[in-house]
């Protein structure tokens, strides 16, 4: 076991180096340049050739390649271009609105998500199942932008329940501003795991139901809802928390336009200003 957690773990080391030169040459590839963006429309070439020099931007991308790899083995991620302040405490200081809202999206998705997976296994083939099923396909299936956007639109615009951007009013700092501020994005992107939650506690719990000790049970006089609670989904739990903690990472990902969106000043936020300021550190 612990050979193949080794050779795992070294597996991993040429996929992140091909991970990470794909993104620094596709950051590279697109259009912009650094130096105007920071100089502004009216610098002239040399002021803009002189900055260039001065980032190491003149260089080439494999040299910048190599020494921003030879960075971040060091624990340096560079330096922030716009904001003049290291990587490292620009994501680390947006790291703690980005987890929040994963785990409240997390949290809710796990809630709702086995609650309706179970409630379609136990009404296999209604119309319950049948439209928890639609439900949980048009969940998976719509782009977290357009969720977000029509959230927007329906419940801060139309009935005035939920502030449109941001994590705190401008007037507020408490636990309760920040919950009416978290609940929209946090459903948004939860819904979009909810469906895959809910399908596969569907089928897990519906694979225990078939088996013959469950059969038994039922045989034995025992109460549907009894098998169903104490026998079926206490073994169908195993692969639902795998899934559960594999949305983790899928969530985290998603949050990146979900804090678009809403404005919520996150890792995702933050990366994709920069990429729209051409801010390569």
């Amino acid at each position: 076991m612990t050979r193949y957690i080794a050779q795992r773990l070294l597996l991993m080391v040429p996929v992140l180096l091909g991970v990470t030169l794909a993104v620094f040459l596709l950051l590279h590839l697109t259009p912009g340049d650094p130096a105007a963006v920071m100089l502004g429309p009216e610098a002239t070439a040399e002021n803009l050739a002189r900055l260039r020099q001065q980032l190491g931007l003149d260089r080439p991308v494999a040299v910048q390649y190599a020494q921003w790899l030879l960075r971040l083995v060091r624990g340096d991620m560079g330096r922030s271009f716009t904001m003049e302040a290291p990587v490292a405490s620009l994501v680390w200081e947006r790291f703690g609105p980005t987890f929040l809202l994963t785990v409240a999206g997390l949290a809710f998705s796990s809630v709702v998500g086995v609650v309706a997976g179970v409630i379609s296994a136990a009404r296999r083939n209604s119309a319950v199942d049948r439209l928890v099923t639609a439900l949980s396909l048009f969940g998976v299936s719509m782009p977290v932008f357009w969720l977000g956007i029509m959230a927007i639109l329906f419940f801060s615009l139309r009935l005035g329940w939920f502030p449109v951007s941001g994590m705190y009013s401008a007037t507020g700092t408490g636990l309760r501003d920040l919950t009416e501020h978290l609940v929209l994005p946090a459903l948004v992107i939860g819904t979009v795991s909810l469906g895959t939650v809910a399908r596969f506690t569907r089928s897990s719990l519906l694979e225990v139901l078939g088996q013959d000790y469950v059969t038994t049970a039922r045989a034995k006089g025992l109460a549907p809802r009894y098998v169903l609670i104490r026998h079926a989904l206490r073994n169908a739990w195993i692969p639902v928390v795998t899934v559960v903690g594999l949305q983790l990472g899928y969530l985290m990902g998603g949050a990146v336009l979900t804090e678009r969106v809403f404005s919520w000043p996150g890792v995702g936020l933050l990366m994709l200003d920069a990429i729209l300021k051409r801010d390569l550190p």
